[in-house]
């Protein structure tokens, strides 16, 4: 069955190319700080279904379509994507005192028996200390400002500084293999 990911994430799309996937990709273009919620499971689950009631009728052909979203959760607060260059460093500094928890949800969606089921994973990053230079080096990249919490983990410099993970890469990058694959095929049947 043809597969659609509802994202333009380009760390999503490499994840399910490496999955094996042909798929198309659809960008849901929705304003995810419209929705909120303070508990982060349930903001990433309402985000991802937004994003696929805004696709599903845009949808033609039998479709299994992949809608996510993913945010930092630390210190008892929900980060999103960073709004400029200051806000990334702020974020960086943070992760230093706290461990840095994505909160990945997906959400898969049979066009055709309008199944849906999603699911959650959670990873988390500790962080050693990292110079002000290199925060400031960090922060200046333009495609931090497209990713939650402001930091991309396949960074090589950033990659000097992480002390431990517990979850996997793909589930930081926001497509977590194993949930990916679980429920694909849950909707599949």
């Amino acid at each position: 069955m043809n597969v659609i990911l509802g994202s333009r994430s380009p760390g999503r799309k490499k994840i399910l190319t490496q999955m094996g996937y042909r798929f198309t990709v659809m960008d849901p273009n929705i304003d995810e700080k419209s929705i909120r919620n303070k508990n982060p499971k349930k903001l990433v689950v309402d985000i991802a279904y937004a994003k696929a009631s805004v696709l599903l009728p845009k949808i033609k052909k039998p479709s299994i379509l992949i809608t996510t979203d993913t945010v930092v959760y630390c210190n008892n607060k929900i980060i999103e994507k960073p709004k400029d260059k200051k806000e990334a460093e702020k974020f960086l500094r943070l992760y230093i005192k706290y461990p840095a928890k994505t909160v990945t949800a997906i959400l898969a969606t049979n066009t055709i028996n309008k199944k849906q089921k999603h699911g959650i994973d959670i990873a988390t990053i500790w962080f050693h200390t990292i110079p002000k230079e290199i925060i400031k080096q960090l922060a200046n990249q333009e495609r931090v400002l497209t990713c939650a919490g402001g930091f991309y983990i396949d960074d090589p410099v950033l990659q000097k500084y992480v002390l431990k993970i517990d979850g996997t890469i793909e589930s930081i990058i926001g497509l977590p293999i194993e949930l990916t694959e679980k429920l694909i095929a849950e909707v599949s049947t």
